[in-house]
């Protein structure tokens, strides 16, 4: 029962993201759903794992449809929230975040920004190709009381798939530095981005440096950096040469006697040797120092990481860039155990789409067309966003409360260690395990427990029936 009243303790905080009382409490029973339910089959589940009327079905379509639930308001509070239930990783007054694009597969001839894309993958379970929605995500690295790290979920958002204007020349990059930006100003400090090397680019690098940000990425083999160029004895005519020799950063991994060893300082590897180089080169496309870190993995080959704050160490840029991969376990949980993106929305009078095609056009439609599609876009984004706010309560019940946890989890695991925080899936089972005792021990006393009674179907929740 104490997990339950400190999860509705954290969601109330969210309350003023809904312009109704009636619109917050069906909202939180969505979170309950979220949080619970054992199968990923879309709305329905919602219903089952709440055990609701069948009727309410209905009012559940209608919750992510509603400008009563502002997307906008609902995701500064989940931010402000996630900065008070944990603790994020600081590095040199810096608050890391993490940026990565996530592909989902959508078969929906009627769902909007729907469209072909190409999977970049050495796994060969996963098509070359999919028909799906492209988002991009930002996430927080927080910090457990046992010392391990996690990625807390906090906003993900589509940003392929629609075009509005043919004057409209924003890329990805330009998207994912609008969705990082208010982020950055909410968190109140300055910031380290870790992307992958699709975001080692100038349209994401100036941005972020002229707030105060920095980037820390990989980079491709076939970069090049310069020397600066040697100041003249006696000034000439005209701008000062910047640029001097210029560097392949391929060319470098020849100078072997420069490289240093160490231990490895990526997270999971205590008895590793890595060799690594360190050199502060300037990057064309930012027109500045950066600072390049060669590193020889005696397992998992060479990589070059790219860093705009040149205070860091080689060693901190290695251990850093290691943690990005913390947002793609993320992903696994949101995909695999909440159903973060498993929504089915489709828009009655949209035009069939054809296998394979791209972008779709909405400047060469009407209005009204315009305004069906901004609306099922926005209830895309408020299932996903509600996603990631049960997935970072999950993870803040399992930091903070995984004693209480482990004990209402009543099942096994073969890999269980009761010492450790536990997944989202124990967390998810423990909070599915106590729900019936929540409502019968809190009969008539608490807001949430009343409002799953009222809506509740009491002969699939057998022990309800002598308290109702």
């Amino acid at each position: 029962m104490k997990l339950w009243i400190e999860w509705f303790r954290c969601v109330h905080e969210l309350r003023t993201a809904c312009s109704r009382k009636r619109t917050f409490v069906w909202m939180c029973l969505v979170l309950v759903g979220f949080s619970i339910r054992t199968e990923l089959l879309g709305v329905t589940s919602f219903v089952r794992a709440c055990f609701l009327k069948p009727e309410k079905y209905r009012r559940l379509l209608y919750l992510f449809h509603t400008p009563a639930l502002n997307l906008d308001k609902l995701t500064k509070l989940w931010i402000t929230l996630a900065l008070k239930l944990f603790t994020p990783l600081i590095c040199q007054d810096h608050v890391i975040l993490v940026a990565d694009g996530l592909k989902v597969a959508k078969e929906g001839k009627k769902m909007p920004a729907v469209k072909a894309l190409h999977q970049e993958s050495q796994d060969n379970s996963k098509p070359a190709f999919i028909m799906g929605h492209s988002f991009q995500a930002v996430g927080m690295l927080a910090k457990s009381l046992r010392g391990g790290l996690f990625c807390v979920p906090l906003a993900s958002r589509i940003h392929e798939g629609l075009v509005w204007s043919n004057r409209d020349r924003r890329t990805l990059l330009d998207k994912l530095v609008a969705l990082f930006l208010p982020i950055a100003k909410l968190i109140a400090r300055k910031v380290i981005l870790l992307a992958d090397a699709y975001y080692a680019s100038r349209k994401i690098i100036r941005p972020l440096l002229k707030e105060g940000h920095h980037l820390l990425t990989r980079v491709r083999s076939n970069a090049v950096g310069y020397r600066p160029a040697p100041k003249p004895e006696k000034r000439k005519r005209g701008r000062p040469k910047l640029y001097g020799k210029k560097l392949p950063l391929k060319n470098l991994w020849k100078r072997r006697e420069d490289f240093s060893t160490a231990k490895s300082p990526v997270y999971g590897e205590t008895h590793l040797e890595i060799r690594y180089l360190s050199i502060d080169l300037l990057w064309r496309p930012v027109g500045h120092l950066v600072r390049f870190v060669f590193v020889e993995h005696p397992t998992r080959g060479k990589i070059i990481l790219m860093t705009t704050l040149l205070s860091l160490t080689p060693l901190e840029v290695i251990q850093l860039y290691g943690y990005r991969f913390k947002i793609e376990v993320g992903f696994k949980q949101a995909l695999h155990t909440l159903g973060t993106y498993a929504y089915h929305f489709w828009m009655m009078w949209m035009t069939p789409i054809r296998w394979r095609s791209g972008k779709q056009h909405m400047h060469r439609k009407s209005e009204k067309y315009r305004e069906m599609v901004r609306n099922k876009i926005a209830a895309y984004h408020r299932y996903v966003q509600l996603g990631c706010i049960a997935q970072g309560l999950l993870q803040y019940l399992s930091v903070s409360f995984g004693a209480q946890v482990w004990r209402h989890f009543n099942s096994w695991l073969r890999t269980m260690h009761t010492d450790r925080s536990p997944s989202e899936m124990v967390v998810g089972q423990a909070l599915r395990a106590s729900l019936p005792h929540f409502l019968a021990t809190t009969h008539g006393k608490h807001e949430l427990e009343k409002f799953i009674v009222d809506n509740a179907d009491l002969d699939r929740l057998p022990d309800l029936r002598l308290t109702a």
